[in-house]
Formats: C-alpha cells, structure tokens, sequence
C-alpha cells in the first residue's frame, strides 16, 4: 500500500462533539428502545477517542489491496501515531527503498520482516533494506458507499 496523501493531525484538535446515544441492547427481548434515549446528552469527540498523543499522530490515506484481509482497503484513512515503539503484529507505516508502504511487522524465523495480509506480496525482510518506521497505525477508518 502507498499513500494517497499525509495529512498531519493538529498538534491541538479543536473539540468537536457529536451525538453518541447510548445503545443498550439485551439477548432475549425484542422491540424497540425508547425514542428519548436519543436525546440522552451524550457526545463523543473522535479526537479525544482515536488521537492518543497529537503531537506525534498523523493521517494517511491508502491505496492498494496488500493489507485488505486485515480491514485495510483501498481509500482508508490511518490514523499513524510516531510514538509508540513498533513490536511483532503492529501494522506499521514504513519507508522502504524510498517508497511509503503499509505492511505487518513480524519475525519470522528469528528476523523482522514487514508482511503483507495478501499472498500475492512476499514479505519483506528489514535488515537487508534500507526501512524506516515512520509510525505504528491505531485506527483504520472505512467508508461505505451509501
């Protein structure tokens, strides 16, 4: 995968509320919850929910099919955070031979290697390459055609 675009995250996001109604839901009973639950007063702030640390975080978008199997897809956007120390089964932005990509870091037999989540792409072992990390992803955020 290759970015479409870096778009840095504000190093102070602006508080954005939108509505967030509580859903409750039980195994067992059917029918319809209140209609005034709606109108609970609760809100949620996707800067305070996703962006962990601003200063460090920034959003890209996707294109390509290599991480499609792991709910990345074509037209995502990441949320990237450049502070959090990449470890084996973190999805991570890296640089490699000077082209921006999307990959699974793994060790495989004892090596680290940057994995696809589609056979068609074979892994890519990062000692034999000149890679660097530019972040590890903490959120996907998918649009449906509607």
């Amino acid at each position: 995968m290759t970015p479409d675009a870096l778009i840095p995250s504000h190093p102070a996001p602006p508080s954005l509320r939108l509505p967030h109604p509580l859903a409750l839901t039980r195994a067992g009973l059917s029918g319809f919850p209140s209609p005034a639950q709606d109108y609970e007063g609760r809100t949620l702030d996707l800067n305070e929910r996703l962006v962990k640390r601003p200063s460090a975080s920034f959003f890209m978008t996707v294109t390509g099919d290599s991480m499609e199997t792991l709910g990345i897809q074509d037209g995502d956007l990441l949320l990237i955070d450049r502070s959090i120390d990449p470890r084996p089964g973190h999805i991570l932005v890296a640089l490699v031979e000077g082209e921006i990509t999307v990959k699974r870091y793994q060790l495989i037999d004892k090596r680290p290697y940057l994995c696809s989540a589609n056979p068609d792409y074979p892994p890519i072992p990062v000692e034999d390459l000149g890679c660097q990390v530019w972040g590890v992803v903490r959120s996907v955020i998918h649009d449906y055609p509607v």
